[in-house]
C-alpha cells in the first residue's frame, strides 16, 4: 500500500498543529516556535504527537519532542517518520 505523499503528510501535520494551537492553518509558518509562538506546552505537545501518530498511522521516535522546536521541524521530521513506518523492510 502506498503511503501519503510528503505534501499530504505536511498538510495533515499543519491541520493538527492548527487544531492543537487554536490557530488558523494558513497563518502557520515554518519558523514559528511551537512553545513560544503557538503556546504548545507539554500536554498539548503530547496531544499533537498522539494526533499525528493516529491520523497518519505512523510511529514517531520517543525523543522527537526534544528535537522539534518549530513548525518547520515537524514538517521535516513527520514525513521522514511516515516513510520509515511505511517501508515494508523496516527493521
Amino acid at each position: 500500500e502506498q503511503g501519503m505523499s510528503e505534501e499530504e503528510v505536511q498538510h495533515a501535520v499543519l491541520a493538527i498543529v492548527g487544531r492543537v494551537s487554536g490557530r488558523q492553518v494558513q497563518l502557520l509558518k515554518p519558523e514559528q516556535q511551537l512553545v513560544a509562538d503557538l503556546g504548545i506546552d507539554s500536554p498539548k505537545a503530547l496531544d499533537l504527537l498522539c494526533s499525528i501518530e493516529e491520523q497518519l498511522h505512523i510511529e514517531m521516535p520517543e525523543d522527537v519532542l526534544s528535537k522539534v522546536h518549530t513548525v518547520g521541524d515537524l514538517l521535516v521530521l513527520v514525513p521522514k517518520a511516515a516513510s520509515a513506518t511505511h517501508e515494508p523492510n523496516q527493521v
